[in-house]
């Protein structure tokens, strides 16, 4: 089993490692001692069963190096049963994605011999992962050497060294040779193809690849609404009031395009394995903290915190902040409105070219405040989200996603929404959507692949430096490795990909008709988006665990009710265009009522057309009755059995 750079190839040790663990400097050696004793241990003790050693890493530049840096690994009949711990999911012989169960491994599909490669790479990874996560304190009291690291039975262990900073962090190893291939066939070489998404998703897990999926099916997606958009731009048809079609088939895109990638994303995720499979039982995030209290559905002792005093935080301090924020955005909107027209009045006194230029000057300046704001905020609402003490990392994420949301649409979409129904000036919504679109993906791209990539370049030169010095010709390739991958930065997940994503669909869908070339814009920006974000996943952060994922989680409702606003805003649009007002020139009124009807009747029709579209597919629906099926019936042989026995 391929898994990775073998501790042995460096005379270090004689398994596979998979993962790194990396505890403070200063940790007492009674703690380390008990640490990894209780990870060796067997599991009737409580223990993980797993394999770890240390590394250890020479003096450089006179400084001691950190000693207490160690790799996990596991046996092959470990992990398989682990495989059944965790839930997976694997093709059977008939073809149906069930269970894995250690017993039955020899029934599923592509299980040869002792099980060699059944398990991916990612997968082998999440399931020490788990197995670690899921290490209980025992009749400890507290965290030996550490008297005031209080211990509970049955808190997780992990956890609790994380949350008093002794476990600094752990990390899943890259697999150097599986990266070389995958980037090859990923972003080294251009090419219009798609992604490899099985090979994403078996070395880095299935929430990555549906981001990655997404990203390209709403790339894809994209390119008729482009093709129309040209079309627009090389013929002017905007000067004729003739964007009333194209935010009628903006709509019906966002629609058509929302459903069908649920069904898409069914499709991927039964193929994977997670469709069916049931989510783990959350355990309270390493933050978390609160009294010694009863768990009554798990029945052990545990921190527990007032919900009371959760709302109190949530919306005595975090929603004010929110509105302060909110209220913050709204100045600069008014300053960027005052530069906007100290602008046009210099160039109306002196219109030449430099003047002309001058005109883009206040939507640029403004798009990077935007991006600024953006970026301050998110790290706002990220240290409140953590003091409102949410126990679920599911919590914590949904109130982080609610506040960062409502922040991006307000700061990112009010000027043009200003623009488009206040100053109703429709080449100036033109000029500034195009100033903001550009402005932020360039920024983006800077931000999110470039910069890191240049940082990380710049750590791993001093790295290869200090160890060339140290050992000479001496070859450490994992030494190396791990040396680099710990100073490398973390990947905090698709929650920023996703918000760029939601922020494009936005600018598509709410103001294009305005601009057609808004999709043209998207769609290169998407392109580019695919080779700089494989492109970091791979050079620039660490290697993060998988996450078994069945969708696209809140996102996909974020999405939907983007896509409803946008009905809102085009026939709002629609209503302003002086083609639609030369058929009323007295009733003002009348146009209002048939323009507010127009939207109800397509809000109607995006309703009925979500009805009408299966979320998953026909034949899917099938496996997973007949799954369910098979499972009824042995369960009920099951109990037949016990019957006779007793």
């Amino acid at each position: 089993m391929q898994l990775g750079l073998s501790v042995s190839d460096s005379d270090v040790s004689s398994f596979t490692p998979l993962v790194v663990l990396e505890l403070a400097d200063d940790t007492k050696a009674e703690a380390i001692t008990w640490f990894l004793s209780r990870i060796r241990d067997k599991q009737h003790n409580g223990g993980a069963e797993l394999l770890v050693d240390q590394l250890l890493f020479p003096a450089q530049d006179g400084q001691k190096s950190n000693p207490n840096v160690f790799v996990v690994g596991s046996t092959l009949q470990r992990l398989l049963k682990g495989a059944e711990d965790v839930g997976l999911f694997k093709e059977f012989q008939d073809g149906i994605m069930r269970g894995f169960t250690y017993a039955n491994r020899e029934s599923f599909k592509d299980f040869y011999g002792d099980g060699e490669g059944f398990l991916s790479d990612a997968e082998c990874q999440y399931i020490i992962k788990h197995e670690l996560d899921t290490l209980r304190a025992k009749n400890e009291e507290h965290v030996p050497g550490y008297p005031k690291v209080k211990l509970y039975p049955g808190k997780s262990v992990v956890r609790r060294l994380q949350s008093k900073g002794i476990l600094v962090q752990y990390f899943p190893l890259h697999n150097k040779e599986y990266l070389k291939r995958l980037s090859f066939s990923w972003y080294k070489k251009i090419k219009l193809s798609f992604q490899p998404l099985d090979d994403i998703r078996h070395y880095f897990g299935e929430g990555l690849a549906l981001y990655f999926g997404f990203l390209e099916y709403f790339t894809f997606a994209l390119v008729p609404m482009a093709l129309i958009g040209i079309s627009y731009y090389l013929f002017d048809w905007e000067d004729y009031d003739k964007y009333v079609l194209f935010a009628v088939l903006n709509l019906v895109w966002s629609t058509v395009f929302l459903e069908l990638w649920k069904r898409c994303s069914s499709t991927l995720a039964y193929e994977w394995g997670t469709l069916s499979r049931k989510k783990a039982f959350e355990e309270p995030r390493a933050g978390f903290h609160g009294v010694l209290g009863f768990n009554p559905v798990t029945g052990r002792e545990e921190p527990v915190y007032p919900s009371l005093k959760r709302q109190l935080r949530i919306y005595l301090v975090s929603v004010p902040f929110v509105l302060l924020c909110l209220y913050l955005s709204f100045y600069v909107m008014m300053v960027y409105f005052d530069m906007e027209n100290w602008a046009i009045s210099i160039y109306n006194e002196n219109p030449n070219f430099a003047n002309g230029i001058l005109l883009f000057v206040p939507s640029i300046i403004y798009a990077v405040v935007i991006e600024i704001m953006n970026l301050l905020y998110r790290y706002a609402a990220e240290f409140l989200t953590n003091w409102e003490n949410h126990r679920l990392e599911s919590s914590f994420q949904n109130h982080l996603v609610l506040k960062v949301l409502v922040f991006n649409f307000v700061n990112c979409f009010a000027s043009l929404f200003y623009i488009a129904f206040v100053m109703q000036d429709m080449v100036l919504l033109r000029q500034s959507l195009a100033t903001l679109l550009i402005t932020s993906q360039i920024l983006n791209q800077v931000m999110e692949a470039f910069l890191p990539y240049w940082l990380q370049r710049r750590r791993n030169k001093k790295v290869h430096k200090r160890m060339r010095r140290v050992m000479g010709d001496k070859e450490l390739p994992l030494l190396e490795q791990v040396q680099l991958e710990t100073e490398m930065n973390t990947y905090l997940g698709t929650f920023d990909d996703y918000l760029e994503q939601f922020l494009l669909f936005g600018y598509v869908s709410l103001f294009s008709c305005v601009y057609p070339l808004a999709a043209v814009l998207v769609v290169l920006n998407n392109i580019t988006e695919v080779y700089s974000d494989a492109f970091k996943m791979c050079r620039v952060f660490k290697r993060p665990f998988s996450e078994p994922a069945a969708n696209i989680g809140v996102w996909q409702l974020a999405f939907e009710t983007m896509s409803i606003i946008a009905v809102v805003t085009n026939c709002a649009l629609i209503g302003l265009s002086s083609q639609v007002k030369a058929h009323f020139p007295e009733s003002e009124s009348q146009m209002i009522l048939i323009v507010v009807a127009i939207e109800h009747v397509i809000l109607a029709f995006k309703f009925i057309l979500a009805f009408v579209i299966p979320d998953v597919p026909k034949d899917i629906e099938v496996k997973l009755a007949k799954l369910e099926f098979d499972s009824l019936g042995a369960l009920k042989k099951k109990k037949i059995l016990e019957a006779v026995e007793t």
